[in-house]
């Protein structure tokens, strides 16, 4: 919408886009929206809003303009102390699996691997950190090249949103303030930022995305996260319908704080603020990291110009007091003004700030250990994150084999340190070909406090029962030949391990596994008639030697954390039964999926608004893309093995609700995360799941819908509305529930601006995977 009050912002927003040549293409616009709408103090903040108002009161100007930009200190993000009203600032610390910059904390699964367990209870469940920058949904995943997907859960929308929903209740039960990242339509990290062509600016890639792909699709797993209470929500790099994404009011105002009801605050990433202002109208509420560049201090658009533009006119101080009250009201609604541990003494800040360029009063805390037992639950997410791809003549698992190979670069303890930051390229050198892979790079990454390395593991369990373990990690080695030395002692069981290589600033350059890792897998097999391949990092990779009959096992172990051997060894030996489910798809070849936007041609060109995706797909991506082509797949989403089996019957739909307007209620609440009529339960469907096997073990019956052709092409594909994660003795049986809420029956209509429920029938379908549905029914609401 566009109020009555908007000319001089809209004047504002015209004049920014015109600094930087900006151009709107013919798909996906972002309308203005202004102003940007005051916190409420829903969702049970209005206390905390009462005591960040009486705070407001007692702060001058200058002090305001300072509470929303960003400072030199000790974190990697920082707002400064006011020491004459108590106030210690806050500190703002990477990242999603780890605190980035600091020792004697714990390395956690990726979310990658959280979304392969399909379990919430795990996925739920400090160091003077106020807030932590994470979890991630955006990117989403809409092409597998993505280099940070990694950071994410899932290309599918439902089950980002379910976890990220989890994820974020977990961490703010600790006290610390979650941000959900990277808000949104951020899919890939090449030209994520503008660069300069032959001394010419070309600004970042724009990713053009239509009203009804960003509901349906981008839009609703930050809607979970909002419902779910997330304090803060940082904004993205790249350009959204030729806007940046800090500066676009549509998804700032219209989106987030008016159609999603957001009460907290929104943080830029750091340098995503090209302007002043009209990024402030635009509805961003805090600058990052402030006046300061990676390389060189710079003036910041922030800070003193906010007071500038207050005293001169241009920028109403309601608006930064609305600024500073989304700033305050969950640092009370938390009880970060009680006691909260002071920032660890063992924070080392990279490539940001030095310590003598902290120009306030920080003051640091002792150093503490806060891993406790964190090694158990990391150790089994990784476990419960493993996907079994394929299990021939029941490979897996071991059963005490006496000669054990072990080949690959991934299988070996790490040889250039243990702290991912940049691309592996800038590391040793440019090697990080031997070593094990636990997580991706860059600002997601952790400094791990050791790592257990899988050789290392393998040689362990072996040496429990007194067996012989031969290896080889050197790729180069293999791929020529080298495993011609296991003659005439060939082992019982080769495991190969592989890796591929992500990081935040680059995108995958192909979704093989690295360093040759085809000629490595045909290699082993040659020698070894029962080889069992395990990749690590970066998903989905393609897998040109699945059907090679001497691969008998494959396991998906994605990115598991500081335990990654033990976390495989669970698996390789039994000990855990393997329950992980793929949450993206596998397809038979690289060319099947979307591809990023890259060529040498825009590399280097020089026009400003070259760079330039258009999500034409839609809805579209990873599964239902597959399915609407009807194109096979080599391993479809929510597919995983089990070393048991499992039977689904007995299917039941209930619809108590009668004359349900298809619409939700005009009158109806705008709570966070939207309209209160959307997460109502509007039909029930349950069913009953047994092992049929003679192993206790864990499985995850799924729920798919179909809505009817009058909701469109793209949402007339089946779609994922629920999940649950059911461990069960042999022979045991149970009744899983799945609730369906009007959000999850609904398609946006562009034209009523509103979630409609269709009129003709919904098809629905219970299963263990996307194509694996043993159960069907359909239901009118």
């Amino acid at each position: 919408m566009v109020t009555s009050t908007a000319l001089t912002w809209l004047a504002l927003a015209a004049a920014s886009n015109a600094q930087f040549g900006i151009k709107h293409t013919q798909y996906g616009t972002s309308p203005p929206v202004y102003p940007s709408p005051n916190i409420t103090g829903s969702g049970g903040w209005e206390a905390a809003l009462g005591k960040a108002r009486a705070f407001l009161a007692e702060l001058t100007l200058e002090e305001k303009s300072q509470m929303v930009t960003g400072t030199p200190g000790p974190c990697v993000g920082n707002l400064a102390p006011i020491p004459r009203l108590n106030f210690s600032g806050l500190c703002l610390q990477d990242g999603p699996l780890a605190i980035r910059q600091s020792i004697y904390s714990s390395v956690f699964p990726a979310q990658l691997t959280a979304a392969a367990s399909w379990d919430r209870n795990l996925t739920r469940a400090h160091k003077g950190s106020h807030v932590i920058l994470g979890p991630v949904v955006g990117p989403l995943g809409r092409t597998p090249y993505g280099g940070r997907n990694w950071e994410g859960y899932s290309p599918d929308a439902y089950l980002s949103g379910v976890l990220v929903e989890e994820t974020v209740h977990g961490m703010q039960s600790t006290g610390v303030q979650a941000c959900t990242k990277h808000f949104i339509g951020n899919e890939q990290e090449i030209q994520r930022n503008p660069t300069t062509v032959n001394g010419k600016r070309v600004e970042a890639i724009s990713s053009n995305i239509d009203d009804r792909t960003m509901h349906e699709t981008y839009l609703w797993p930050f809607a979970n996260a909002v419902h779910a209470g997330t304090t803060s929500i940082m904004c993205s790099y790249q350009r959204l319908n030729g806007s940046y994404g800090c500066q676009n009011s549509k998804t700032l105002n219209g989106l987030l704080k008016e159609e999603l009801g957001f009460n907290g605050w929104v943080m830029s990433d750091w340098m995503a603020t090209h302007a002043g202002v009209a990024t402030v109208e635009a509805g961003l509420d805090v600058n990052m990291p402030g006046g300061i560049s990676f390389t060189q201090d710079r003036p910041s658009y922030w800070g003193a110009n906010l007071t500038t533009a207050v005293n001169n006119g241009t920028l109403d101080i309601s608006r930064l007091d609305d600024m500073v009250l989304r700033v305050l009201t969950p640092y009370y609604w938390l009880n970060q003004d009680s006691g909260f541990p002071q920032v660890d003494g063992s924070t080392v800040p990279i490539s940001f700030f030095s310590k003598r360029d902290w120009r306030f009063n920080f003051t640091l805390g002792p150093t503490v250990d806060v891993r406790a037992d964190h090694h158990k639950l990391i150790r089994e997410l990784g476990a419960a994150g493993t996907v079994l791809l394929k299990n021939e003549n029941n490979t897996l698992p071991l059963k005490k084999p006496i000669n054990i190979g072990v080949f690959g670069n991934d299988a070996a303890d790490l040889t250039a340190g243990q702290y991912s930051l940049g691309s592996y390229s800038l590391l040793a050198g440019g090697d990080y070909e031997i070593g094990t892979l636990p997580v991706g790079g860059g600002s997601g990454a952790g400094r791990y406090p050791y790592v257990v390395a899988p050789l290392d593991a393998i040689k362990t369990r072996a040496q429990s029962y007194g067996a012989l373990v031969q290896y080889v990690i050197d790729d180069k080695l293999i791929a020529g030949g080298a495993l011609r030395v296991l003659q005439p002692s060939l082992p019982d069981v080769c495991i190969v391990f592989l890796k591929s290589w992500a990081t935040e600033g680059d995108d995958r350059k192909t979704l093989i596994a690295d360093w040759n890792s085809t000629a490595v897998v045909v290699e082993t097999a040659k020698h070894c008639p029962s080889t069992v391949v395990v990749l690590h990092g970066a998903a989905p990779n393609v897998l040109p030697w699945k059907d090679n009959e001497n691969v008998t096992a494959i396991l998906a172990a994605h990115m598991p954390g500081q335990e990654t051997g033990n976390s495989i060894v669970d698996i390789l030996w039994g000990d855990v039964n393997p329950s992980g489910k793929l949450p993206y798809t596998i397809a038979n070849n690289e060319t099947d999926y979307i591809h990023l936007v890259n060529s040498t041609e825009l590399l280097a060109s020089t026009d400003p608004d070259a760079w330039q995706d258009d999500f034409t797909e839609g809805n579209l991506i990873d599964y239902k893309q597959f399915e609407y082509q009807n194109k096979s797949v080599a391993y479809e989403f929510g597919f995983g093995l089990s070393y048991t089996n499992f039977s689904l019957s007995d299917l039941d739909i209930q619809v108590p609700a009668t004359n349900v307007s298809r619409l939700p209620s005009a009158s109806a609440k705008i709570v966070p995360g939207g309209n209160e009529d959307l997460w109502k339960v509007l039909a029930t469907v349950s069913a009953t799941v047994k092992n049929t096997g003679d192993v206790r073990g864990a499985t995850v019956p799924q729920l798919y819908i179909k809505l009817p052709t009058e909701a469109g092409k793209t949402q007339n594909v089946k779609a994922l509305r629920g999940f649950e994660k059911v461990q069960l003795a042999e022979g045991a049986e149970a009744r899983v529930v799945f609730n369906l809420m009007r959000r999850d029956l609904s398609y946006w209509d562009t034209t009523a601006q509103q979630w409609r429920l269709p009129t003709s029938v919904i098809k629905l379908a219970v299963g263990f995977s996307s194509k694996d549905l043993k159960i069907a029914g359909e239901l009118s609401i």
